[in-house]
């Protein structure tokens, strides 16, 4: 089974954006009771990240963390298109994460959600998904 494909629109510059819904609609349009759901973001300036989807000013303090940590004005960066900020926080947080299917649900934490992290829109994004059965 090919890959689903998971579109995402992104509207600021650096931003989170909470997918668990997409990716739970997703796994409930299938027939897998125990499984995996895959999720990879085939850009080199945007991540995936699983964290606290009960508080939004979660991740706004991720966002400011990582921007002054690796400020998007650096005069060290070398890198010509001059986005290597966005280029390290993707590589931080991670191209991919997988989640465990059970009883047909995402086993998430009671208060985790799956964000599509962009670092250097806005623009538009995929998100590759493959959910495989495991039993």
């Amino acid at each position: 089974m090919s890959p689903r494909i998971l579109s995402v629109q992104t509207k600021k510059h650096s931003q989170f954006i909470d997918i668990t819904g997409d990716l739970t609609k997703m796994v409930s349009n299938t027939d897998i009771e125990e499984g995996i759901c895959y999720i990879y973001v085939p850009h080199t300036t945007a991540a995936i990240t699983i964290n606290e989807n009960a508080d939004q000013t979660v991740q706004r303090d991720i966002i400011k963390q990582l921007e002054e940590l690796i400020p998007w004005e650096n005069n060290f960066f070398k890198h010509i298109e001059g986005n290597s900020a966005a280029h390290i926080k993707a590589s931080l947080l991670g191209s991919s994460c997988s989640v465990i299917i059970n009883e047909g649900k995402l086993l998430l934490g009671t208060w985790q959600g799956i964000y599509f992290c962009e670092f250097d829109g806005p623009r538009n994004r995929n998100v590759y998904v493959k959910i495989a059965n495991i039993s």
